[in-house]
């Protein structure tokens, strides 16, 4: 799984930074590692002039080959909560969507012209 992060002019892109959301994001996804290609994480600052507004924004993308692109984002009073809300976020988002696609999968294999055959023959 590759994660991306960017940051918005207002925020400061430290290695130590990237490390760190690269960190909680491989921690909340780890169980989904071999179906995400690519995490995208989108760190911005919305009002940078006023102190105390819920103004730091962390957004997420998820990407695999199966499933359609999961976007999750969270507002926050400090980039960390917003990291860390974005991501559990994320991590419910994803495993609601493989639930959906493995629950589909079992719907049209107990349509497939095998598991009719498996029931007639039965």
């Amino acid at each position: 799984m590759q994660i991306r992060v960017e940051v918005d002019d207002h925020i400061d892109g430290s290695e130590e930074l990237m490390v760190r959301v690269e960190g909680v994001v491989e921690g909340s996804l780890d169980g989904f590692q071999e179906r995400i290609a690519r995490v995208e994480v989108h760190l911005s600052q919305r009002t940078p002039h006023r102190a105390g507004d819920r103004d730091m924004c962390c957004r997420m993308e998820a990407y695999t080959g199966s499933l359609k692109l999961t976007e999750v984002s969270h507002d926050a009073l400090t980039l960390t909560e917003a990291i860390h809300a974005a991501s559990a976020k994320l991590e419910r988002a994803v495993h609601k969507a493989l639930d959906l696609l493995r629950s589909e999968s079992t719907t049209a294999e107990e349509g497939s012209p095998q598991a009719l055959g498996q029931l007639r023959s039965s």
